[in-house]
Parts: structure tokens; C-alpha cells; sequence
């Protein structure tokens, strides 16, 4: 199936973000070469629950806000995983996005 061949895609960028570092979903399209596809960069980020390997808590939306955060169990679970990587947030939004932003490489 093309979705989860798609999401797997998703998966290997993920698994490529430092720690301490976030991304957002538009920048894992971008990466991809499917710059309108941050949509389902978000699906394959809530279809990853069981995959430890995965760092899911990592990618936020353009303008650094947790967006899927509610996708987590706990309800600052995001938030403190991040927090943990040395990012603060605050009002549900990275403090210093851009410091912390992670850009993936464009694939050839």
C-alpha cells in the first residue's frame, strides 16, 4: 500500500532527528520531495505509537507549536519529552524554534 510505504519514509527522517533537535511537518514533505504532504507527515507521526524508535515527540508544526501533542498519552508527555532534550516550551510552543529547528535533507 503506497500509505505505508509513505509513512515508513517518514519514519527513517524521524529516526534522523538529534537530540535536543525538533522539525516540523512541512520540513519532513519538503524532504520527501511531497512539499504538500505535511498532512499525512502528521498522520504517519499519530500512526507511530508503538514504535519506540521512533521519536515522534520531535516533530512540531512551522511555527513550533506541539500540535500532536494530544496524541500522546499523558497530556504534557510531549512537552516533558522535550523538556528532557533541554527545549523549553511554554504556552505549548518552542521558546528560541528556530535555535532548535532541524532542517532534513532534501532527498536526490
Amino acid at each position: 500500500m503506497a500509505e505505508e510505504n509513505f509513512f515508513e519514509r517518514v519514519y527513517v527522517i524521524a529516526r534522523q532527528i538529534p537530540f535536543g533537535k525538533v522539525t516540523s511537518y512541512g520540513a519532513i514533505a519538503k524532504a520527501l520531495g511531497t512539499t504538500r504532504s505535511a498532512r499525512m507527515v502528521g498522520w504517519a507521526m499519530n500512526a507511530c505509537h508503538n514504535m519506540d524508535d521512533v521519536p515522534a515527540h520531535r516533530v512540531v508544526n512551522q511555527k513550533g507549536l506541539l500540535t500532536g501533542k494530544h496524541h500522546f498519552d499523558g497530556t504534557n508527555l510531549m512537552q516533558q519529552l522535550l523538556e528532557n532534550e533541554g527545549i523549553k516550551v511554554v504556552n505549548n510552543q518552542i521558546v528560541d524554534f528556530e535555535k532548535h529547528f532541524w532542517k532534513p535533507e532534501v532527498e536526490s
